[in-house]
């Protein structure tokens, strides 16, 4: 379901874009597979260079986007970082007219919206939506941020390095203490064997 609904976005925005189509006909029969975190999208160049869902053969590229790529995109990170997060491995010149295309298909998330609700309801909606993206990433960088404070501070999980430092200087010290008391036991033990008690 979430693999046809996905490839279904990438056709209309691939509708609009004839550089891409073209980019991607010649590789028309292969195989990729787009993975999204923990959701795998597995499509097929059409003849026509738009996506489709048919064909059981092995993908000939993987690429792999970070799982926060939708939370990133809204935030206005840029497809260009994003693919550099990728992992993309594969038919090199597929890989590369494959991943040329996604840094650099646009989509005006704005405009296709305002079709439906109008322009300025549009406009709201799309920095609501911005908007809400970043406070939910601020909060979460601050949620993280407390929680390894309390971590370093209330509840040493580790171990300080100066911590670690003193504790290996007693075990040295022990370590030479217990290797001079074996040498005094061992000097002992031949006095009492030259003194036969």
């Amino acid at each position: 379901m979430f693999d046809l609904a996905l490839l279904q976005a990438f056709n209309r925005l691939l509708a609009t874009a004839p550089w891409a189509r073209e980019r991607l006909a010649p590789f028309a029969g292969q195989r990729a597979r787009l993975i999204l975190g923990p959701l795998p999208v597995t499509f097929r160049i059409a003849a026509d260079g738009t996506f489709e869902s048919l064909g059981t053969e092995a993908p000939a590229v993987d690429i792999a986007l970070p799982a926060d790529a939708p939370l990133a995109l809204l935030q206005g990170q840029g497809r260009d970082a994003l693919m550099r997060k990728a992992h993309i491995t594969g038919s090199a010149d597929f890989a590369e007219a494959l991943g040329f295309v996604l840094r650099n298909l646009e989509w005006d998330v704005e405009e296709d919206i305002s079709r439906t609700i109008g322009d300025i309801a549009a406009r709201r909606l799309v920095k609501a939506v911005a908007g809400l993206a970043a406070a939910q990433a601020d909060a979460a960088r601050r949620l993280a941020d407390n929680f390894a404070e309390y971590l370093r501070y209330e509840q040493p999980v580790g171990v300080r390095q100066s911590e670690a430092d003193g504790f290996a200087a007693e075990a040295g010290a022990l370590a030479a203490e217990t290797a001079t008391l074996e040498q005094r036991i061992a000097a002992l033990e031949k006095a009492r064997h030259l003194t036969g008690s």
